[in-house]
Formats: C-alpha cells, structure tokens, sequence
C-alpha cells in the first residue's frame, strides 16, 4: 500500500469523523488489523501530527501498535517509538514451530524471540504479547511451556486463549483435533496458577496484566465506551449524550475502495436501539473480572438496576452471576462458562 496516499486517505477520514466528537479528549490509540508494523516510523511521525492538529490527545495517552513478528524489520521498533508509540502487541501465538506452521503463521518461534527483544531494546516498557491454547495436537505442556517462555521475554501484559473455530476459515471447513474440554479446563487452571505467580493479574476473559499495565483502550471497550473508527474496515461507536443516541459504524473495507473515496468511507451508520443498550452493557461489562459497575449501567441505558435485576435470578441461582450494591459480575463458575452465561442472558432480558 502507498505510504503517503493511504497516510492523506486517513486524515481525510478523520476529518469528516472529528464533528462526532467535538471536543472530547482522546485517551488512547490502538491500531491494529491487518499488518500496520509494516508501515515505517515516519509515516506514524507524520500521522500522529496530523491528529494531534485535529483533536486533542491527552499527553498520557495510551498508543499501542500490533505487530506480527514475521513483518518487523531490525530495527523498525525504534521508529514506532520515536514516533509516539508506547506500547506494542506483538503476535507471537506459540513458541513451538510445528504449532506455528500448522496455524499458518509466516514466524517461527526464534523470530517471535527476537521481536521481543527489540521490543525492549527500543525503550517499551510496556508490550504485550498475544499466545494460543487448545492447539491442533497441542499437549498441556507444550501449552504451559509457550506460557512459560512468554513470561521469560518480560512482557507486562499477556493476551492468553483458546483457539477458537470461525465460519469461513481453513479450520472451520476442516476442523482441526483440539484438546477435549476436560483437558482444555485442567490446562486453562494451571495456565492462570502459573500467570498469578508470576504477578499477573487476571482482569478480562483472556487478558492479564501486571500491575498498572491493563491495556486502557481495550478496557474502554468493555465498559461501553465510545472510539473512534479510521481506516479500511474500522469499526466505530458514539454516543451522542444532547439526543440520548448511540451509533455504531463502519468504514469501507476494502483498501484500494477506501483510498478511492476516504472522505466518503462511513457505511453501515446504525443506530444501538434502546433494547439492545442493555444487553450489549452487559455483555461487554462481563468479560471483566470485576464485572460492571450498577452505575454504569445505567449511564449507558437510562435503566436503574432495579427494573432488570430481577430477570437474572436463574443465573444467580446456578452461581454464575453474583451482585453487589455496587456492581454485577461473573463468578469464576460464571466466568468459565461465560458464552453459555451470555446466551442465558440475552433470553433472561
């Protein structure tokens, strides 16, 4: 992709995005999708100029970049941080090659290694790395062990799941022989012991952090917050609080359509109905260890607890749901269990 028109095309956008948000504050940045680490560090130099003269990004912003370890050249950490990028999420999966090659990935576990590395080299204090369980084939040990060797690279934050099947993929049509569940829970169990000897707190399904290192920009996703969309196939939701609206959208998807028409790139503007305000608060706040806040609910949705409390009884009684005064969240039952406890939820409301 051509570096300065795709850079033009995405400050076009913006522009056109920037009345959809008046003067509120940006906290965080996450850019991610496809591969953006193959972009070099004066394009996002030149990007993040170009925000900053368009909207107001805090100083403590959290900007956080994904990164594919087969795509990073030596040395090309040093430019996304010179360019304002403070955290990175580099892909890595697993550090076993038969694992690598079967899940397709262009890396193998030397480069992911490496990648680290330079990572930290480059002045990260703050990376995240994303591993795979429940591998095609994979034992328990070969899990704890890529478990264990993403904890030795010094991360402070891990992004640890299972391998999940999704329609339209090579697996899905072919599916691959994974662990039975009961072996996936034992290794699930000893994979958390492992991570909270080491200081990593659990905070969502799948992501741990140590302390002071949760990935912001993901928690104001779970919480219901409002982002900002930019880029082909960028998904976007905004609240306008003066007309009680909710939207979500989603710009052009394919690249060489979005750079044809950049300030044309918003499609599928939909509105979240006040039916579904609730539910979508909710799903989102239970993926949190801690769960979501009454209050916050009912910022989101204009209902006070009192009027849906009610309809979770069920679940509270299979001990999967506790409340509080203050808060719903998921138990460790719960939380285990969590696909199940969301379906039990959208019939509940």
């Amino acid at each position: 992709m051509p570096e300065a028109a795709y850079l033009q095309a995405l400050l076009k956008d913006l522009d056109q995005d920037l009345s959809l948000i008046g003067d509120r504050p940006v906290e965080t940045v996450f850019i991610g999708g496809g591969t953006p680490s193959l972009l070099s560090g004066d394009f996002y130099q030149q990007l993040f100029q170009g925000i900053r003269q368009r909207l107001c990004l805090t100083d403590q912003a959290e900007i956080t970049l994904e990164a594919n370890p087969g795509t990073v050249e030596a040395g090309r950490f040093a430019g996304f941080r010179e360019a304002g990028i403070n955290r990175l999420s580099i892909g890595v999966q697993s550090f076993n090659n038969a694992h690598l090659q079967a899940l397709g990935r262009i890396h193998d576990a030397s480069t992911a290694i490496d990648a680290a590395r330079q990572a930290r080299e480059a002045g990260f204090t703050t990376f995240n790395l994303d591993i795979m369980h429940a591998l095609p084939g994979q034992s328990r040990a070969q899990a704890l062990d890529d478990l264990q060797q993403a904890i030795a690279l010094q991360p402070t934050h891990l992004s640890w799941y299972e391998l999940t099947i999704e329609p339209n993929t090579v697996f899905y049509r072919s599916p691959p022989d994974q662990p039975a569940p009961d072996s996936m829970a034992d290794t699930e169990e000893a994979g958390f012991a492992l991570l909270a000897s080491e200081g990593f707190q659990r905070y969502e399904v799948s992501a741990f952090s140590l302390d002071g290192h949760a990935c912001r920009h993901n928690l104001n996703y779970w919480q219901f917050g409002d982002y900002l969309g930019i880029g082909a196939g960028a998904h976007g939701k905004i609240t306008d609080a003066a007309r009680g609206t909710i939207h979500r959208y989603q710009k052009t998807r394919k690249p060489e359509d979005y750079l044809a028409h950049p300030e044309q790139a918003r499609r599928q503007f939909q509105p979240v109905t006040e039916d579904d305000r609730l539910f979508e608060s909710l799903m989102n706040g239970l993926r949190l260890v801690e769960g979501i806040r009454l209050q916050t609910v009912e910022d989101n949705t204009g209902l006070p607890a009192a009027q849906w409390i009610k309809n979770l009884g069920e679940l509270r009684q299979q001990g999967l749901l506790e409340v509080t005064a203050q808060r719903l969240h998921c138990t460790d039952k719960g939380m285990h269990h969590l696909n199940g406890v969301l379906a039990k939820l959208a019939e509940a409301l």
